[in-house]
Formats: C-alpha cells, sequence, structure tokens
C-alpha cells in the first residue's frame, strides 16, 4: 500500500527568483498595478496605503531588512529542495491554484485533479524584457524549449475516483489545450524545488482566487483529510509526499493573519484553521487554503521545521508573507 511520508509547503511568489538587487530595487511599478486588499478585504488604491503607511515604515524596508528577508527566504528555499530531495518520495501531490492559466472565466472548477502523463512548461519567450520583473518571473518558465514532467496518472485517477465517491465535486483533467501549460503555482516547484531531477507529480487544483466557486476553509480541509486516507488505500508500494503551493498573506503583508495561520498550522487547529473568515481570503491570501489542505492530510506527520519571512516589498509595505514548511 501507499504511504504519505512527508508534506511541504512553499510560497511561490516571483520574488523567489528575484536577486537581492531587484528586492533593493523595491516593486513599486508592480504593486501599483495589482489589486491590492487591506487586512479586512476590502480592495484598496496603492497610493491609499502609501498614505497611510505606519511610522515604522522605513525601517521594514530597509537595506539591511531587505537583506535579511532575502537571505533567510533563499536559506529556507534551500532547505526545503534538500528535503524533498531526500525525503525519498516517489510522487509529490502539489496542491496549488490556477490564475487563468489552464482554467479561464468561461469554465472554472471548484476542485481539478490532473491525471495525464506528462504535463507541459511553456519555453521562456526569447526575447527579455526591459522590465526587471518580468525578466524575474521569466524564470518560472523553461530555457530554450518546453519540458515535459512526469505525472503519476495511476494515483491521480485514484485520487479523482475516490473523491467523487466521498462526494467532492471534481475536474477530472486528462491533458491540455496546446495552447495551455501549468501554471506557476506547479512550475515554481519543478524550476526551483526540483533542480537535481523532477519527481512525478499530482497536481490538485484550488479555485482559491475567483468567486463565485472558492472552496470554504473547511472543505479545504475536509479535502485534506480525503486525500489522506486516499493515498493510504492506493495499492501500489510507494512513497507519497504532497505540498502546498501558494501563500502566506499578501500583497499586502498580514503579520497578524500570517501569526494565526502558523500557530494553527503548528498544532494541526482544525476548528482555528476552518473559522478562517472567507472574506479575508481574498488576493493573494487566498492560497492560505492550499495550506489548510495540506494541514490537514499531513496530520500524522510530525512537523519538522517552518519558517516565516514578512517581505516587505514597496513603499506602501505591500509584498508577501512568505512560508516555507516541511512535515516529515
Amino acid at each position: 500500500m501507499a504511504r504519505l511520508t512527508a508534506a511541504f509547503g512553499a510560497s511561490h511568489s516571483t520574488m523567489l527568483f528575484s536577486p537581492l538587487e531587484n528586492w533593493l530595487k523595491l516593486f513599486d511599478h508592480v504593486d501599483r498595478k495589482a489589486p491590492v486588499h487591506d487586512f479586512d478585504g476590502t480592495p484598496r488604491p496603492f497610493d491609499e496605503l502609501l498614505a497611510e503607511r505606519p511610522a515604522d515604515a522605513a525601517e521594514r524596508i530597509s537595506p539591511e531588512a531587505i537583506s535579511r528577508h532575502w537571505q533567510a527566504t533563499n536559506d529556507a528555499l534551500d532547505r526545503l529542495e534538500a528535503d524533498i530531495a531526500a525525503s525519498g518520495i516517489d510522487v509529490l501531490i502539489i496542491v496549488g491554484d490556477d490564475q487563468r492559466e489552464i482554467f479561464q472565466d468561461d469554465c472554472r472548477p471548484a476542485i481539478g485533479i490532473y491525471y495525464g502523463g506528462t504535463i507541459r512548461n511553456a519555453a521562456a519567450p526569447p526575447a527579455p524584457s526591459d522590465d526587471w520583473y518580468v525578466n524575474d518571473q521569466r524564470c518560472r518558465l523553461e530555457d530554450g524549449t518546453d519540458v515535459h514532467y512526469p505525472c503519476h496518472p495511476a494515483l491521480g485517477a485514484h485520487l479523482i475516483e475516490g473523491l467523487t465517491a466521498r462526494g467532492f465535486d471534481i475536474a477530472a483533467v486528462a491533458a491540455l489545450p496546446d495552447d495551455r501549460f501549468e501554471g506557476h503555482a506547479y512550475s515554481f516547484v519543478h524550476r526551483r524545488l526540483m533542480r537535481t531531477g523532477p519527481v512525478p507529480i499530482v497536481p490538485v487544483f484550488l479555485n482559491t482566487y475567483y468567486p463565485p466557486n472558492q472552496p470554504t476553509p473547511a472543505r479545504c480541509y475536509d479535502l485534506g483529510l480525503a486525500l489522506r486516507d486516499l493515498v493510504a488505500a492506493f495499492p501500489d508500494d510507494i512513497r507519497v509526499g504532497i505540498m502546498a503551493s501558494g501563500g502566506l498573506s499578501h500583497f499586502l503583508v498580514n503579520e497578524t493573519l500570517d501569526a494565526d495561520v502558523i500557530a494553527a498550522i503548528r498544532a494541526n487547529d482544525r476548528d482555528a484553521l476552518c473559522a478562517l473568515p472567507p472574506r479575508i481570503l481574498v488576493g493573494g491570501s487566498s492560497e492560505i487554503r492550499n495550506w489548510i489542505c495540506v494541514t490537514a492530510a499531513a496530520g500524522d506527520l510530525a512537523l519538522d521545521w517552518l519558517s516565516y519571512v514578512p517581505a516587505y516589498r514597496s513603499q506602501a509595505l505591500t509584498g508577501v508573507g512568505l512560508g516555507f514548511a516541511a512535515w516529515l
């Protein structure tokens, strides 16, 4: 029988491909254009946030603070990459979200699972941009030519069938149209955390971002429990890992929310995780749903380590609450 032997969590921000010099330049020109929600989930203009920034804002984005955060982030990424390689897993279930990369507004499932034999990541455009941020985003794509990464279709089909039997409505995705490729929640794992060689994956898509059919926190937790049980029921003798890709709070760093989520993750506190108000799990912070799912799935494993970096990146204190974790 299969065994769930490891679990992981990782933010997947473009920041994680950016060198320190680009962190120091700040991301104001990017975040001015991005939808930013305040701590109550209300959309706010960048300039309005800039006018209301706290007295210690300059300290939070000082070169010294940014340099510490960049180093802590890359230390955590290196540790996570090493843990994945050393875990001995035969397949990795990646719970991530799709941001109009595979699914469009005309048809977007609340939950989908890919069970094709491989999944394609596209080659980066040949001509680099004049914008360093766009060039950093290119790092999610391939150098020179498309790459078809291995998947585990038998486990994917098993999860689809088992979840359907348990009352989950699952979009079964066997292949992608020629103009689609794996989204950044999955390409980040391939490009940054599997650089020594890919492990076969099963992509699980949660619609964290887009109304009106985002799964509730409770539904995400129950999904994680079901995934754990279904892995244990898979007949092949394989070691399975599961990963949350995305989060934590962004694009306005909410250290209070992140601290509450991290405390609940450490304690595997179902009540606290399920009680998170959906109104604040919006924008980038919606990806906390992926961590809720994986926390439930990892309930029989010990949390080995968790690293958190409040990565402020603009004059208005936008940024990403970067989280990394391993259950081993």
